[in-house]
């Protein structure tokens, strides 16, 4: 069965950082790219970053600078280090995995709230 379990999410002042993570469990991690999408009430799912097996991230450009994606894959999991937060980055965060040749996301996080107040 698989499992991908996001953690670290809260409500933090605008400026502030918070720290995701991602545990997985019933995937080849190593195999799998990772990514972090995020949905804002209204809008639809955007990607904010992914990491690929080699550990190489790419960023929406909405958050490059701000937003750091990394992996373990001695632990099977992925995080994602939020830094000077807006209250544009209020969403709820999901992680998810994919095989690097596949085209898309095939595994799904139930999502952790972040909530940035101004």
């Amino acid at each position: 069965q698989v499992q991908l379990v996001e953690s670290g999410g809260g409500l933090v002042q605008a400026g502030g950082s918070l720290r995701l993570s991602c545990a997985t469990s019933g995937i080849i991690f190593s195999i799998n790219t990772m990514a972090w999408h995020r949905q804002a009430p209204g809008k639809q799912r955007e990607l904010v970053a992914s990491v690929t097996t080699g550990g190489r991230g790419d960023y929406a450009d909405f958050v490059k600078g701000r937003f750091t994606i990394s992996r373990d894959n001695a632990k099977n999991t992925v995080y994602l280090e939020m830094n000077s937060l807006e209250p544009e980055d209020t969403a709820v965060y999901y992680c998810a995995a994919r095989r690097i040749t596949a085209g898309q996301y095939k595994y799904w996080g139930q999502g952790t709230q972040v909530t940035v107040s101004s």
